[in-house]
């Protein structure tokens, strides 16, 4: 992660981009700048959360979703974003108020139970990013029929690149993250306008229903994968040094500009779920598809090569940028809950290996993704609870703790995704 960057740093402290940020930000915070001027120091630390809500994995449960069951599931993929949205918001308000990450809290109030948490974050980072390298190597192939093995060998030289932006400050990363997840908006958009969704099924299916068991689990599945639960640590982590508040005011001010932030990076993601959804529901709704490759082949069949094309682009997009999103939330837990670090890159390499196994050993990739997703659940607990619990915390959190209505919603939140990820993990163990 890029070293701390305080509102009192000199110019001669940070990088030239981020001393141009931070002059912006207390510009901002003194008042003199309004408006969007105000709020653009601030935004980038959702967006590169946002990353993790249009990885893979949601385009594997959207266009099952969408050509299972066409747009019944339009207000399951709307509610999980509104989740997203407190998750992420309590995410960075606890960056901005304490000044810990989430590990680090963690660790501050949960002494003995550290290394555990710790060794299970590590195992949620390696699943995710077998999810994701796995993803952007089949969007590679898909795209230029790259096999599989080299296809996974290039992303993970060019996840190295994008990392590697962290030196010049941290806003060539969110800049460069940020345009991965535009490049994923605009394919969608674009496809949005080819395939032309039933905007009246869309909101007629803001209601919420079901067309049997089959269509529960699915839900269920597309609400479980929605916390991730890397980026919860992530996050914080963004906020936490990013720009500092000299005094309970400014850290005020802070959060509001961050929540506009998590708004709108969530929003877009959001968005982009719901297209995926409605593509599929247009195109090949009825048809039942489960795996990518076979999706993305119908897809040019019935709308043509362009859509086939901006498919496989957002998917490779999407690889590249949560992968790179989950290598630096690796590097978070390590320090934030055991207070080690090991070199960036080493790193990279170390959770790069397992998914280049997967791939070597021919091991299906979109069965790989559903195992990863699998593993994921079992981590979500042990972030969620931590962050709502933290997070009410006067004594950490000061002023900007929260209210009693927001822990019960987010409470009801965690046991909602909880449970439904104890049932899609007995339908899974049940075959």
């Amino acid at each position: 992660m890029p070293g701390p960057s305080q509102l009192q740093a000199t110019p001669e402290d940070v990088l030239p981009g981020e001393a141009a940020t931070l002059r912006a930000a207390q510009a901002s915070l003194a008042g003199e700048r309004t408006g969007l001027r105000a709020l653009w120091p601030f935004l980038g630390p959702a967006f590169i959360a946002a990353v993790a809500y249009v990885d893979p994995g949601n385009f594997a449960t959207g266009s099952a979703a969408g050509s299972k069951f066409g747009y019944l599931l339009v207000w399951v993929v709307v509610s999980a974003n509104l989740m997203a949205m407190l998750v992420q918001t309590l995410s960075a308000k606890l960056g901005v108020a304490s000044g810990l990450n989430l590990a680090e809290a963690c660790r501050e109030t949960m002494p003995r139970a550290r290394y555990g948490l710790w060794v299970q974050a590590e195992l949620v980072a390696m699943a995710t990013d077998i999810a994701e390298v796995v993803g952007a190597a089949l969007g590679l192939h898909l795209l230029t029929g790259v096999p599989l093995f080299p296809a996974a060998l290039i992303v993970g030289g060019a996840a190295f690149a994008i990392l590697g932006l962290q030196r010049y400050g941290f806003r060539r990363l969110e800049a460069a993250i940020a345009a991965m997840v535009g490049v994923i908006a605009v394919s969608f958009a674009l496809s949005v306008f080819v395939t032309e969704p039933d905007g009246g099924e869309i909101v007629r299916h803001l209601v919420p229903q079901f067309q049997g068991t089959e269509s529960l689990l699915l839900a269920t599945g597309i609400l479980g994968a929605t916390v991730m639960p890397h980026v919860i640590y992530l996050h914080s982590a963004l906020t936490q040094h990013r720009i500092v508040g000299r005094d309970e005011r400014e850290r005020r001010m802070i959060q509001r500009f961050e929540r506009v932030d998590v708004m709108i990076a969530m929003s877009i993601a959001g968005l982009v779920n719901l297209s995926i959804l409605a593509i599929f529901a247009a195109s090949l709704g009825g048809l039942g598809v489960d795996e990518i490759p076979v999706a993305h082949d119908l897809l040019k069949t019935q709308e043509g090569a362009g859509v086939a094309f901006l498919f496989g682009l957002a998917l490779l997009a999407s690889g590249l940028s949560s992968s790179s999103v989950g290598t630096m939330a690796g590097q978070v837990v390590m320090q934030g809950f055991i207070n080690r670090r090991i070199p960036l890159f080493l790193r990279r390499a170390i959770t790069l290996t397992p998914a280049l196994v997967v791939v070597a050993v021919g091991i299906d990739p979109s069965r790989a993704l559903v195992i990863s997703q699998v593993v994921l659940s079992f981590g979500i607990p042990f972030a969620l609870v931590p962050l709502i619990w933290i997070t009410s915390r006067r004594d950490l959190m000061g002023t900007l703790a929260n209210t009693r209505l927001t822990t019960v919603v987010a409470g009801a939140i965690a046991a909602l995704i909880i449970t439904l990820n104890v049932v899609l993990l007995i339908d899974l163990a049940l075959g």
